[in-house]
């Protein structure tokens, strides 16, 4: 049977809670937790750790979807990029103001949308959006 993990998206309100709901389902039987990072949301989803302990089928379930996608849509993805600028030393300003001006042209990718293609990028997953 296809294992079933569920995202309550009523839990979600930015990056952090995100996160927090992200480590509560994907994460509960181990010792440590998921930073709030891109790259360690693709990192969880090819397995070997947390409730995905091999490449296995999952169907991921994913409630409030566009209201979580709302959320961390054009105005919550300008603010993190921003925030970014604001640390030059340890990110690539020139690739983020990229980034920026591609968001601000409708052409960038919003915070979730990168989500949805990280998620899409495993074969292995599932998702159901509600």
């Amino acid at each position: 049977m296809k294992k079933e993990i569920t995202i309550d998206g009523t839990k979600i309100i930015d990056k952090t809670s995100l996160y927090a709901e992200i480590n509560a389902k994907f994460m509960q039987d181990e010792s440590w937790q998921l930073g709030e990072s891109l790259d360690a949301f693709d990192d969880l989803l090819y397995g070997g750790f947390g409730a995905l302990k091999e490449n296995e089928a999952v169907d991921l379930i994913w409630t409030n979807f566009e209201e979580n996608k709302a959320a961390l849509g054009y105005d919550f993805t300008l603010g993190f990029y921003e925030e970014k600028l604001e640390d030059p030393e340890h990110f690539d300003a020139e690739g983020i103001q990229k980034k920026i001006e591609l968001l601000k042209a409708g052409e960038g990718q919003t915070y979730f949308e990168i989500i949805e293609e990280i998620i899409s990028e495993h074969d292995n997953i599932n998702l159901i959006k509600q």
